[in-house]
Parts: C-alpha cells; sequence; structure tokens
C-alpha cells in the first residue's frame, strides 16, 4: 500500500505544529509503508519507502490582492499536486491548503481521502484579519473536504465533538488519533551556550513561551501577564512569524511596555531550530502555553518530554496532554461562548496565568516533580510509533 500526503508544511518549511505532525507521521508510517509527500517548496527526497515532492510558485504578473495570494496559490499547488499522476490507494491531506488537492485526487483518480483536523477555521475568526474573503473561502472549502472525506483524523477527542457539531458528518468516520512525540530527539539536555547566544542567563531562572505570534496562541495575554508576576526569574519568549502588520506592532507595543516596566524580559524574534528550542525547553523551569484555542497543542508534549513543567489554558486537547496538579497547572479561560477566539475577562485570564507561573517558580521541588511526571506520561502515551500503527490500520480498512 502506498499514502499519498498533501500538505503545505514539509521541513525544512515548517512552522507550525501541522508541519511538525506530517514530518515524524510520514518519517515513522515509512517504515511499515510507501509514502509520498507533495508539498509546497522546493524539496526532492528519495529516502527508500519516503519520497518528497516540492511545488513551487510563481506569482510574477498576478496583480490579486496580497492577501488573497496564500488562498490562490494553495489552489495553484493543489492543481499542480494533480497533473502529476497519483498511484497511491490513500491521499491523506493536512490543513485547508491541501483540501483542494486531495478533493481533486478523491474525485480524478477515484482513492479514498483521509483529512487530519489540525485545526478548524469557524473557530479561528481572527484569520479574517489575515485572508479577508479568502477566510470565507477556506471555511467553505475546509466544510466541503470534511464532508466529502472517507476518513477523518480529530487530533483530540474535543477536536471530534467540534467537528460533529459543526458539519454533517457520520461520527463513525470520525477517528481520534493523538499527535505524538520523538523521544529520542525530545529529552533534556544540558546546553547553557544556546541561552548565552540568545541573551537568556543560565543563571537565572526563568519561564519560557514558543510558538507563533497568532491570536490563537494567546502571546499578548502572557505579556499582559508579566505585570503580575513576582520578581526575580526572566521571562523567554521565542516568538514570531506574526500572522498581520497589525498583530505584530501590538506585539512590539505589549513587550515594550513591559520591558519598561521589568529587567529580564527577553524577546527572541525568530522561529528557532529544533536543537536550540529543545535547550529552551531543558533549561526552563516553567512552559507556559497561554493558547486560547487549541486541537492538540504539541507545544506541552514537546516541553514535558524535555522535563519541564507547564502551566497551560485548558482548552481543546490541552485537557488530554496536561494533567493538572500532575504535570502542570491548567488555566481556564472562563469562556461563555461557542467561538473560541477570546476569554471572557481577558484581564482575569493574564492574572491566573501569573498565579500558576508564580506558584511553581516558587516551588522548584514541585515544578520538578511536575517535570518528571510529565515526561514519563510523554513515553507512556504519545510515541509516534504507535500513532503510524493506528493510522495504518485506518488506512487498511478504507483499502
Amino acid at each position: 500500500m502506498k499514502s499519498l500526503f498533501l500538505t503545505n508544511e514539509f521541513p525544512p518549511y515548517i512552522y507550525g505544529g501541522a508541519g511538525v505532525h506530517v514530518e515524524y507521521l510520514s518519517r515513522e508510517l515509512a517504515k511499515l509503508m510507501d509514502i509520498e509527500v507533495r508539498c509546497f517548496g522546493d524539496q526532492e527526497v528519495n529516502e527508500g519507502a519516503l519520497t518528497v515532492h516540492g511545488a513551487g510558485l510563481d506569482t510574477e504578473g498576478w496583480t490579486s490582492p496580497a492577501n488573497l495570494k496564500s488562498v490562490f496559490g494553495a489552489l495553484q499547488r493543489c492543481l499542480d499536486f494533480n497533473t502529476r499522476a497519483v498511484d497511491a490507494q490513500i491521499v491523506h491531506l493536512h490543513t485547508w491548503y491541501a483540501h483542494f488537492g486531495g478533493l481533486l485526487a478523491k474525485l480524478n483518480y477515484g482513492v479514498p481521502m483521509v483529512l487530519t483536523v489540525h485545526s478548524l477555521e469557524p473557530l479561528r475568526p481572527w484569520k479574517r484579519e489575515q485572508l479577508g474573503g479568502g477566510y470565507d473561502f477556506t471555511c467553505w472549502l475546509e466544510k466541503t473536504a470534511i464532508e466529502m472525506a472517507d476518513a477523518i483524523v480529530a487530533v483530540s477527542e474535543e477536536t471530534k465533538v467540534d467537528v460533529m457539531r459543526l458539519f454533517q458528518v457520520d461520527p463513525h468516520k470520525i477517528h481520534v488519533i493523538h499527535n505524538g512525540i520523538d523521544l529520542d530527539e525530545y529529552q533534556k539536555v544540558n546546553a547553557p551556550e544556546i541561552l548565552k547566544k540568545h541573551r537568556v542567563n543560565p543563571d537565572i531562572p526563568f519561564v519560557l513561551f514558543v510558538g507563533r505570534i497568532t491570536r490563537q496562541k494567546g502571546i499578548i495575554h502572557l505579556v499582559r501577564a508579566i505585570e503580575s508576576m513576582t520578581p526575580g526569574f526572566q521571562i523567554v519568549l521565542c516568538a514570531g512569524a506574526p500572522d498581520t502588520p497589525e498583530i505584530a506592532a501590538e506585539m512590539q507595543a505589549a513587550v515594550a511596555a513591559a520591558q519598561a516596566k521589568r529587567e529580564g524580559i527577553v524577546w527572541i524574534q525568530a522561529m528557532l531550530p529544533v536543537p536550540e528550542k529543545i535547550a529552551m525547553y531543558s533549561h526552563a523551569e516553567v512552559f507556559c502555553c497561554p493558547s486560547i484555542y487549541e486541537p492538540f497543542g504539541i507545544i506541552n508534549l514537546e516541553a514535558m518530554a524535555c522535563e519541564t513543567a507547564v502551566v497551560a489554558s485548558a482548552v481543546g486537547g490541552i485537557k488530554e496532554v496536561v494533567v493538572p496538579g500532575e504535570t502542570g497547572i491548567l488555566v481556564p479561560l472562563d469562556q461563555q461562548t461557542e467561538s473560541p477566539f477570546e476569554a471572557t475577562d481577558p484581564e482575569r485570564f493574564a492574572r491566573d496565568l501569573a498565579e500558576g507561573i508564580n506558584s511553581l517558580m516558587a516551588d522548584p521541588e514541585k515544578s520538578r516533580r511536575m517535570a518528571l511526571a510529565g515526561r514519563k506520561r510523554a513515553e507512556e502515551r504519545f510515541s509516534w510509533s504507535s500513532i503510524a500503527k493506528r493510522t495504518k490500520t485506518l488506512y487498511d480498512s478504507l483499502v
């Protein structure tokens, strides 16, 4: 059997959790079967059972609005995915960028279509800031693809509930298969030189954030929480790739205001290479994930695998990864609406984030217990090998 992965992200062009998922799942599945990846970029890889073909894009001469180029660019690449003959028995889609390509493959080549739900467009209304009217199109495209899929993989139980609530889907077609972690790669290391490289003092404890600058990741809430944090520790923000110029400017202003009142705030305005990210996780006393929408939250799993206690918002799949009181602290959003794009009381949410962080920073022994429990949970529940086997079993049921 051969599975064809269609995706925007694949190494070396990865910026989010979906890309991490595709990288590791394709590699692990290639130990069990043939895997072909068609992605956005210039990649060309042929490593045994894994082949990768990147699709480029020439936008010279395009006169469409700038915020629609990513939408039309995705459609163009999806056409290119299909003009190369499809000889797989399964086509497996990752994010809306690839959905049109999957629909073309299903209808034109007659192959079953599997779709992994990494996030859902109706639950990310802030994307309109980025895409304008293109957001309405991506919502329609996602709905069409989900409702036409032969099987849907939800990365958490809560994601399955969201799919059933928002779309007309046979529940028997939805399969919950969590994201995973490479436990050999993500493990605690001692690398103070990496901290020094990024102006972080290895002799002073710090709380860490890793993620993109986007409404979804809740980074602004964390920055606003800094004023309620007790003195004596550093705050390290590994935050880059802003969604829009507007949120980039908002982040600049919020960090500048916080730095004017407190020392030890380090903002690394880039997405770090994996070895450097692992070093940051490993040396942090606490990792904070203030997301306001998170179908799974792989960053929490990365931190746990590196033996770091977690303070995270109690949303989505995070509640299936972080065990409150055991591997970290979960902070409620106090949210009353169906659309998870903002806390009901942002000031209270920020204070609660700070309170959770303060409690662990003040109790290193408790933080260490949670850190060790987090590593153990990652080892027991989230290996990529078991996730690949479950995915292969799903494929077998469709062919």
